[in-house]
């Protein structure tokens, strides 16, 4: 069994951040689902908040930050169309907003054709992190509105991992679903651990 820690959407919040240090002692695999800092700015400095679990984490990123800019600030394990086995859980990782948003020039966006080319090779995994989540499921707005992405969410149906990870989506932050056997969680920025 692996003591998993999972968290989203930091935003450079130190108080966040230190409880999620503290839940770290507890933890063999640290998830994180993206947004660790605010409109490109600040990642160098969200990072060394979180930098005594680095060893153990694995990240994608968020909107807020690129792959190569999270790559760069971090020794963490890095995900973003690829998979990686780790502590013998098959991983696989989508990172930045799914469909596109409106936040302008700084957002990381995939359209839903992107994110199905870049979903196509997940094969049987453990674990699906995704910083957007699947269509229907944890994605709903202040508003009422289903931000979720088509293309999530048929990766899931296809290749029904255990456990997606997702985020983005703050006024869904703590909801839970289920697309067919896998259990969706979006997480947000309070510690959560899960024994897979």
């Amino acid at each position: 069994m692996v003591r998993v820690l999972a968290f989203s959407d930091l935003h450079l919040r130190p108080h966040h951040a230190a409880a999620l240090r503290e839940a770290s002692a507890d933890a063999d695999l640290v998830i994180g689902a993206g947004d660790f800092c605010n409109a490109r700015k600040g990642l160098k400095e969200a990072m060394e908040l979180l930098w005594p679990f680095t060893d153990k984490a694995v990240y994608v990123p968020g909107n807020a930050e690129s792959a190569d800019e999270l790559r760069a600030a971090t020794e963490a394990k890095v995900l973003h169309g690829e998979g990686a086995e780790v502590q013998g859980l098959k991983l696989y990782g989508l990172g930045y907003a799914v469909p596109e948003t409106p936040f302008g020039e700084w957002s990381c966006d995939l359209s839903e054709q992107q994110a199905e080319a870049m979903l196509a090779g997940m094969g049987a995994v453990d674990v699906l992190i995704s910083h957007s989540p699947p269509n229907g499921v944890a994605d709903v707005t202040s508003r009422g509105r289903s931000v979720g992405s088509k293309a999530v969410r048929a990766a899931i149906e296809r290749a029904q991992p255990r456990y997606c990870f997702c985020g983005h989506v703050h006024d869904s932050w703590g909801v839970t679903g289920l697309i067919g056997a896998t259990s969706v969680h979006n997480l947000g920025p309070q510690p959560r651990f899960f024994d897979l």
